[in-house]
């Protein structure tokens, strides 16, 4: 399904590696002149790093001020025919598609061809609740319109807006607009038929002319059913070790929310646009890059979330069938991260440890888990709460927040989760002897929580 996320000041540039067991740690904090590895070469490592224990299939982008640290592929545009990516291959950008939109429709409020206080009726006279849905609610997810309707476009060739639109409609919504916060493919969607009908041209044809065109963006588009499209990339869903080509989307209708495609060195270009007025005046920009609500949405992006390492940060990630992008911008430090992958990898993940590596944080690079035997004798010393975590014991099996997450031993103290093996858990204990700290670790970062009495 898609996610929304729901995924920095460069210390040094010279930092030493140094070896623990089964794994490394990249270290922040220079202390020493020996074993000394660029910043460049750090991002690298960790990168080949979740290409070899973790299958990493796409792009990577690295930049500060403009100067490119990291740009590098991995892995295969085509895995039956076993064709590599390339720093130029392009990729379905999921929701990161959302951010075009919203700025097509505030190009379009600053032309005063439109307000992001019109009503959704204005454009759609049928949509419950539509007289009391802004555009501003539609761009910030607090318009109560449900999720999606991929129901039909991952399932019917032969579509039109009146089925789309009419289907739409049957919703009911799920709160009163404005009072609460969901995420809401259907509003984005809503959004570039309010911007055709607006400017009088198609969704690909305003973008294509009003940003695309002037910012250079040569290799970005909108998806279609039938257009070849020089080195794109085909898109696979992970099943267990194995790969599945991704279903059916009838792209024609899978746009606003989704539908865009672009490579690496064009969300560059479209970066540095944002630091300028270009496409955007400082007005609009504003717009787009206030919080909202709790959530931290802006319009088209998520406003400093809870990831951002301390550091400003304007970012959205993007999942669907196969194609997994995160693309952040840490605009006080002016670094930028893309990553664009076609097989499911966790790319927001992955941009948050190339994010702390960049912010000289201590980076734990992935390695193969192994199960061990544990007798469980430290099992009821482990559990409690630690901030929000809760680690419970069950007939001799520790469990993270509920029984359906167990930790699995691969020491006396360190634990990796049965879900996702690249987050792991490892018991501290203090100077009384007791278990009061765990270090949470999430693609290599480590995070220090306490135990609640």
């Amino acid at each position: 399904m898609k996610n929304s996320k729901l995924i920095f000041l460069l210390g040094v540039s010279l930092l030493p590696f140094k070896g623990f067991s089964q794994n490394k740690v990249i270290e922040g904090n220079v202390t020493t002149m020996k074993n000394r590895t660029s910043l460049s070469d750090k991002l690298s490592q960790y990168m080949k790093a979740q290409v070899d224990v973790n299958g990493f299939s796409g792009t990577v982008l690295i930049a500060r001020k403009g100067s490119v640290l990291l740009r590098e592929a991995y892995g295969y545009a085509n895995y039956e025919w076993k064709i590599k990516t390339t720093p130029n291959t392009k990729y379905s950008l999921a929701s990161v598609s959302k951010q075009f939109t919203a700025a097509a429709i505030l190009q379009l409020a600053e032309r005063k061809l439109l307000s992001v206080d019109d009503k959704l009726n204005t454009y759609f006279p049928d949509i419950p609740k539509g007289d009391q849905i802004t555009l501003h609610m539609m761009l910030s997810h607090m318009s109560g319109l449900s999720m999606d309707f991929d129901e039909l476009y991952l399932n019917q060739v032969s579509l039109t807006q009146n089925d789309v639109l009419n289907h739409i409609v049957q919703k009911k919504p799920l709160f009163t607009p404005g009072e609460q916060t969901a995420y809401s493919n259907i509003g984005y969607y809503l959004l570039a038929r309010i911007i055709e009908k607006v400017s009088g041209k198609s969704y690909s044809e305003y973008l294509r002319e009003n940003i695309f065109v002037p910012l250079k963006m040569n290799e970005t588009g909108v998806m279609t059913n039938d257009e070849v499209v020089v080195n794109m990339a085909d898109r696979y869903t992970r099943k267990e070790k194995n790969y599945n080509k991704n279903p059916y989307i009838n792209w024609a209708f899978n746009i606003g929310h989704d539908g865009i495609y672009s490579t690496a060195d064009d969300l560059l270009k479209w970066d540095r646009a944002l630091y300028g007025t270009t496409v955007l005046s400082e007005k609009m920009k504003q717009l787009m890059f206030t919080s909202y609500n709790d959530q931290n949405f802006g319009y088209g992006f998520v406003v400093n979330p809870f990831y951002n390492q301390g550091h400003q940060l304007i970012a959205h990630d993007g999942g669907f069938f196969g194609a997994m992008t995160s693309l952040n911008r840490y605009v006080n430090d002016d670094l930028f991260i893309v990553i664009l992958s076609n097989n499911q990898s966790p790319a927001y993940m992955l941009a948050y440890g190339l994010a702390a590596i960049c912010f000289d944080k201590d980076v734990e690079l992935p390695y193969h888990h192994q199960k061990v035997k544990n007798n469980g004798g430290l099992y009821p010393l482990f559990t409690g709460n630690y901030e929000g975590i809760n680690i419970l014991e069950n007939n001799g099996k520790l469990y993270y927040k509920d029984l359906d997450i167990e930790l699995f031993p691969e020491s006396g103290t360190k634990f990796f989760r049965s879900d996702d093996d690249n987050r792991t858990v490892e018991f501290i204990k203090d100077p009384k002897g007791e278990y009061s700290t765990i270090k949470l670790t999430k693609a290599g970062v480590g995070e220090i929580r306490k135990k609640k009495d």
